[in-house]
C-alpha cells in the first residue's frame, strides 16, 4: 500500500483526512495560485488541486498525494480567503438573503505512475438576512479570515443560514471525503479493510 500524502497545510483538511483513520503526512505544496484569464470556477480548483498534488512528487515519489483546492461564486464572482476583518464584513454583507455555491476540486496523483484523478464537488450556502451586530459579533467570536466567504461552517458559522445544499458536508469544509474515499479506493485503500 502507497503512503498518502496530504498536499495541504490547512488545519481544517487535515482533521477531516483523520477521521479516515489512514496514515498520511501533510505537506505545503508551493505552487502560484493565480486565476487564469476567463477561467471558470470549475477549471480553477481543478486545475489548483492537481497542481497541488503534482508540485512535491519530487519530495514523495512513490506516493498517493492528495490536493485540494477551493473558492466560492457569489453574484457570479469568485470569492477567496477575506484575510482581514474589513474584507469579512464586506463579503458577509454581500452574502445576506444570497446564496454562495463552493467549487472544490480534488485530485489523487500517483506520484510513481504519473496517473491522477480529478473531480470538482458543488456545495450551495444560503444566507438567512443577516444584520450589521450578528456580523460584527459572529467575526469577533470566530475570525473566520483564512475561509473562503469569511465562515467556518464547522464552528458557530451555521448559524448564518437558512439551508445547507450538497451531496457531501465536508466539501463544504474544504475536502470530498466520499469522492476521495472512492479514489482511494481504487488503488487498494479502504479505511475500513
Amino acid at each position: 500500500m502507497k503512503s498518502i500524502v496530504l498536499a495541504s497545510m490547512s488545519s481544517s483538511r487535515y482533521q477531516l483526512l483523520e477521521k479516515l483513520g489512514l496514515p498520511f503526512t501533510a505537506d505545503a505544496p508551493n505552487i502560484d495560485e493565480t486565476p487564469l484569464i476567463n477561467e471558470s470556477a470549475t477549471s480553477l480548483v481543478t486545475r489548483l488541486a492537481t497542481e497541488k498534488a503534482k508540485s512535491l512528487a519530487i519530495k514523495y515519489p512513490n506516493h498517493l498525494i492528495i490536493g485540494a483546492d477551493q473558492v466560492g461564486l457569489l453574484d457570479h464572482q469568485i470569492i477567496g480567503k477575506p484575510l482581514t476583518h474589513t474584507a469579512a464584513i464586506k463579503q458577509l454583507k454581500q452574502a445576506s438573503g444570497k446564496k454562495i455555491t463552493f467549487y472544490t476540486g480534488l485530485c489523487l496523483f500517483d506520484s510513481e505512475t504519473g496517473k491522477y484523478k480529478t473531480k470538482c464537488e458543488l456545495f450551495t450556502v444560503y444566507f438567512r438576512h443577516l444584520n450589521d451586530t450578528e456580523i460584527e459579533n459572529y467575526l469577533i467570536k470566530e475570525q473566520p479570515y483564512q475561509c473562503a466567504g469569511a465562515f467556518m461552517s464547522e464552528g458557530l458559522g451555521i448559524t448564518l443560514f437558512e439551508k445547507l445544499v450538497g451531496q457531501d458536508p465536508n466539501t463544504l469544509i474544504g475536502l470530498p471525503l466520499i469522492s476521495l474515499i472512492n479514489m482511494l479506493r481504487a488503488h487498494g485503500i479502504n479505511p475500513l479493510s
